[in-house]
């Protein structure tokens, strides 16, 4: 076989992904400002119920853009638990924005590539290699310089976007399961309809109407939440995912700059250096991964 018969792999649109992913970051960041002015009037539950109800909409506006993909699953059980473990996470999520730094609520979230790997470990049998440890360790050392316990005061807070980030990374190994059978407009479809009914009953029980000053960002934080997954999709099916994560390394300056314009959030040296060791650890394992395959 001649090497211009040999069967090459797909063309990369790096540019393309690039942008992309400039939307994805874009759309988290709006809706980390949401999260938190929404956080002024309204509950979590309440937040989460909006974020829910417009992001099934726009779900079935894609899913008729996309030549109506089948939405049949015999994955239920999957589809259920996993969404019972992201709304726990997401909700956590929500809560911390209203209670700490942006910086340190992201810092502590990029946490969660790090359980994903342990978590893809125990159940999935997928091997630990000595640079996913050299991650996770990194990243566990991280959170300790953040909340530095038996020198700081504990910050109830500060568990509760751990949680967001362990649940997260749960989240993101099961994806892994469902992403070889489901198309993704169906997982996107489980993922906000199941979230939607799940969060119905809390979010009637604590609803408080929005003032007029608060109220449109009911629809950003909807909006915004379901760009963030589309233009991630997006720019994955452009190019590789180990070319397309570092980008999302940036999202933490930018939460840095934004806490410091937005709401006078001043830079906290402890969550500059843990943020570092987990940025160093989640870019350690994403170019060793990228040399490995």
């Amino acid at each position: 076989m001649t090497a211009s018969s040999r069967a090459s792999p797909p063309a990369q649109n790096i540019y393309g992904a690039a942008l992309w992913m400039a939307g994805w970051l874009c759309a988290l960041t709006i809706m980390a400002i949401a999260g938190r002015e929404l956080s002024r009037e309204l509950s979590a539950f309440q937040t989460m119920f909006h974020r829910s109800a417009i992001c099934v909409v726009l779900t079935l506006a894609l899913w008729q853009f996309s030549g109506r993909p089948s939405l049949a699953t015999r994955r239920l059980g999957v589809h259920s638990v996993r969404n019972f473990v992201h709304y726990g996470a997401q909700f956590c999520w929500f809560v911390a924005l209203g209670l700490l730094p942006l910086a340190e609520v992201i810092s502590i979230e990029f946490t969660a590539p790090a359980w994903t790997a342990l978590f893809a470990a125990m159940f999935l049998a997928e091997k630990l290699t000595p640079t996913r440890v050299l991650a996770i360790a990194l990243g566990f050392i991280g959170v300790l310089v953040i909340v530095r316990p038996g020198f700081a005061e504990l910050n109830y807070a500060t568990l509760i976007i751990l949680a967001a980030a362990i649940g997260f990374g749960v989240v993101l190994a099961m994806t892994k399961t469902l992403s070889g059978t489901e198309h993704p407009v169906t997982i996107l479809f489980y993922m906000h309809t199941l979230q939607l009914v799940l969060g119905a009953g809390p979010a009637v029980h604590h609803w408080a109407t929005p003032s007029a000053a608060i109220a449109p960002w009911t629809i950003v934080v909807g909006v915004a939440g379901f760009v963030s997954h589309y233009c991630l999709s997006r720019a994955m099916a452009l190019a590789d995912a180990t070319v397309v994560t570092p980008l999302d390394f940036l999202r933490l300056p930018i939460m840095f700059v934004v806490g410091y314009l937005l709401y006078q959030e001043a830079l906290d040296l402890f969550i500059f250096a843990g943020a570092s060791l987990i940025l160093a650890g989640n870019f350690v394992n994403v170019r060793s991964e990228s040399r490995r395959r």
